[in-house]
């Protein structure tokens, strides 16, 4: 559900994010491929396994939750303010963003954007109207928009001036964090063509329908049905005025993506390479057959495959990680009937926490290409938002620890499994709502297709059961885990799940500013196990609101304690291998890929 930018989009990539992750480290049979690209004017470019992109519009729904589609839709579409971390560090990429300036009013709520002396691809300048036609579909359709959590954009944004051609206001309902509205809400604007899209059907004439609610609704229904039509991608019209670096010269239902650089193009990050074949492949076995061939360029391999790093750079290839701005959970669902009352429990929470060896976790199952993670901040890369709190880890590994919690508030362990003996709320019984003789075996619904999640379930397994928690594991596609194991109340049928795993390359990837709002905030978006405290909530509504650091490490420290879900070690997004002499980048942190800045230094 990864990941989900991210603000940039990765708040609506949880699913991408999760589903490339099981993509990342498939393994099966058959697969897609080129010839090696044999000059400077092309490349080739391995998509995550069993993962194909399948939507080009700039605005992400539901069922098309994909970074692999953000990217290709970047390289297209400029995003207003461009985040990522393709310079080494995440930040706005000012080379690759329609705006040039966002100064915030001092009290907090407002923002005077400017925007670029750019065109279209077309010749028509790009202006404020494009950029407020996005607005007005995100408004009028906002419940259809993967990026919307309630309270947050388009909620908060009580109006859009339009100042002249290349300047324009929002104003929001009350003072915000600057960076937070920034790099989490303002990066999810991207202009488009409004001199080109702003139509209610294929027959109709471009008109300012987009300034009526009811028009902006025709529209929006008109741009994604025409979404839909895969194969004609590179023939409609619809899709040929663009602002980004590459256009698209062949998109097929299959997943092999053409890209051609935009001879048009007049903004800061111009194309280096002609021409970008984006290869999907069925298997990560069929992409590696790939990489020993010759012909990829830029692919990937399994961190379990790293003993056989010396294959690759023996032929010409480099091998490093790609680290993501992530974290990697399983969340409980505390509305589950049979064990929600459990998960409620914070000794109980403790009890598996501890459980956890994360450290052996990262060096025998992830081989050395995961770091421990103890709270809702990405600890893969040091940052200033991380508390000292979640970096000491409050809950180390110990079995014997685990046992004790238990066995002090009422449990008792009956042929290798914790039952509880002592119901009742006092401070030596079980707790709210647990019934006597309530055994604590719980069942995760895990993303198949992953060998190093396979191991990482097992030996999970096999620790809580050390501390007399059974742990039952069953597997499903990804896509299968998401549908399965939704928000929901004890009295549905679709609420008869306990934990949920979609992390193989991690759960969630975030946007520069890692707060929590979508994923621990009550009734938040992508809060999955119906988590909720009221604590919690305060402190991250100060971390959108303060300009301070300390409102996300208090968070951070609050939800190290709490454990809203079960932390695990955060993998890299993947082991890349590059062909020698293909450079001028650096891998983005936020799991995006940036064609325009690679290119050949040599071979």
């Amino acid at each position: 559900m990864f990941p989900v930018r991210t603000a940039d989009h990765r708040r609506w990539a949880l699913a991408a994010g999760a589903t490339i992750a099981a993509g990342a480290l498939l393994a099966g049979c058959g697969g897609a491929g080129s010839s090696s690209s044999a000059s400077s004017d092309s490349i080739n470019y391995a998509l995550p396994a069993n993962f194909t992109p399948n939507w080009i519009l700039p605005i992400g729904t539901p069922a098309h939750l994909n970074t692999n589609n953000v990217s290709i839709a970047a390289s297209l579409w400029e995003p207003l303010v461009a985040y990522d971390g393709s310079t080494g560090t995440v930040g706005w990429n000012k080379s690759s963003s329609i705006a040039t300036a966002a100064d915030f009013a001092k009290d907090g709520k407002s923002v005077d954007i400017t925007l670029g002396n750019r065109k279209w691809s077309d010749g028509k300048p790009i202006t404020s109207r494009d950029v407020q036609f996005w607005f007005n579909l995100i408004k009028a359709n906002k419940d259809q928009w993967a990026g919307y959590s309630e309270g947050k954009a388009p909620d908060n944004w009580t109006s859009f001036k339009v100042v002249d051609d290349q300047h324009f206001t929002i104003t929001f309902d009350k003072s915000y964090n600057s960076q937070w509205m920034l790099a989490n809400e303002l990066s999810n604007i991207t202009p488009m063509p409004q001199h080109v899209w702003d139509k209610t059907s294929a027959s109709a004439a471009v008109s300012d329908a987009d300034l009526t609610t009811a028009g902006a609704k025709q529209v929006w229904t008109f741009l994604n049905t025409a979404a839909k039509s895969i194969s004609k991608y590179a023939s409609d019209p619809l899709w040929k005025t663009v602002s980004g670096p590459y256009t698209v010269k062949s998109f097929s239902t299959a997943g092999k993506v053409v890209l051609t650089a935009n001879a048009k193009y007049d903004g800061g990050e111009k194309a280096h390479i002609s021409t970008v074949n984006l290869l999907p492949f069925t298997t990560t076995d069929a992409e590696e057959n790939a990489l020993r061939s010759g012909q990829v360029d830029y692919g990937y391999i399994n961190s379990t495959d790293l003993d056989q790093k010396s294959s690759f750079t023996s032929q010409g290839y480099t091998v490093k990680p790609w680290t993501g701005w992530a974290i990697t959970y399983m969340p409980y669902n505390f509305n589950d009937p049979k064990m929600g009352a459990v998960f409620k429990q914070l000794y109980a929470r403790q009890a598996v926490q501890e459980s956890i060896d994360q450290d052996s976790l990262t060096k025998v199952i992830f081989n050395g290409t995961a770091v421990a993670g103890y709270g809702p901040i990405p600890q893969a890369q040091s940052s200033d938002f991380v508390s000292q709190e979640q970096k000491d880890n409050p809950y180390p590994f110990s079995n014997a620890k685990a046992k004790a919690l238990l066995t002090s508030h009422g449990w008792t362990e009956q042929n290798g499994t914790m039952v509880c003996a002592q119901p009742g709320t006092g401070a030596s019984q079980c707790g709210a709502g647990i019934d006597k003789g309530t055994k604590f075996q719980m069942q995760v619904l895990s993303q198949s297709g992953s060998t190093v999640t396979d191991n990482m379930m097992s030996a999970v397994q096999s620790s809580l059961a050390k501390s007399g928690i059974n742990f039952t594991i069953k597997t499903a596609p990804v896509n299968s885990v998401l549908s399965q194991t939704p928000q929901c109340t004890s009295d549905q049928s679709s609420c008869n799940w306990q934990l949920s795993f979609f992390g193989t390359a991690g759960s969630w990837y975030f946007p520069a500013y890692p707060t929590g709002d979508s994923l621990f905030e009550t009734k938040g978006g992508s809060n999955f196990g119906s988590y909720s405290n009221p604590d919690i909530d305060k402190l991250i509504n100060e971390t959108t609101t303060s300009s301070s650091t300390d409102a996300v490490q208090q968070y951070s420290a609050a939800l190290a304690k709490d454990l809203p879900v079960v932390w695990l070690p955060e993998p890299d997004y993947q082991i890349s291998v590059i062909k020698n002499g293909l450079g001028g980048f650096a891998q983005d942190s936020l799991a995006n890929f940036h064609p325009a800045q690679w290119q050949w230094t040599g071979k």
